[in-house]
């Protein structure tokens, strides 16, 4: 049974920082990329970051590159996102997700399986 959970949410100052992490069982964790999404109500999930399935490669959206890195431990089966200097704007339900392959793409319809997400406000 496969199963992304996701934990490290909570509310923040702006400024501040947060570390997610999704505990990755029930498939070969590095065999796959692993990404993170963000959602806020009435809108579509955003990318905000991925990784190779070694560590090898990683990918940003604009909104985060140079305050949020992504991470992962293949030892332990996680994938992290540093999330530092947050702002209002980052305000969101965060979900991992991974997908089988040596790529990871921004584009969160072709990743296979996603956590329950876990919420991130930043209050200003």
């Amino acid at each position: 049974q496969v199963q992304l959970v996701e934990s490290g949410g909570g509310l923040v100052q702006a400024g501040g920082s947060l570390r997610l992490s999704c505990a990755a069982s029930g498939f070969a964790f590095s065999d796959y990329a692993m990404a993170w999404f963000r959602q806020v109500p009435g809108k579509e999930r955003a990318f905000v970051a991925a990784i190779t399935y070694n560590g090898g490669s990683t990918y940003y959206s604009s909104s985060v590159k140079g305050r949020f890195t992504v991470s992962r431990d293949n030892a332990k089966n996680t994938v992290y996102l540093q999330m530092n200097n947050v702002k209002p704007q980052d305000t969101a339900v965060y979900y991992c997700a991974a997908v089988q392959g040596q790529g990871a793409s921004i584009r969160s319809r072709e990743y296979t399986y996603f956590g329950q997400g876990t919420q991130v406000t930043v209050s200003s």
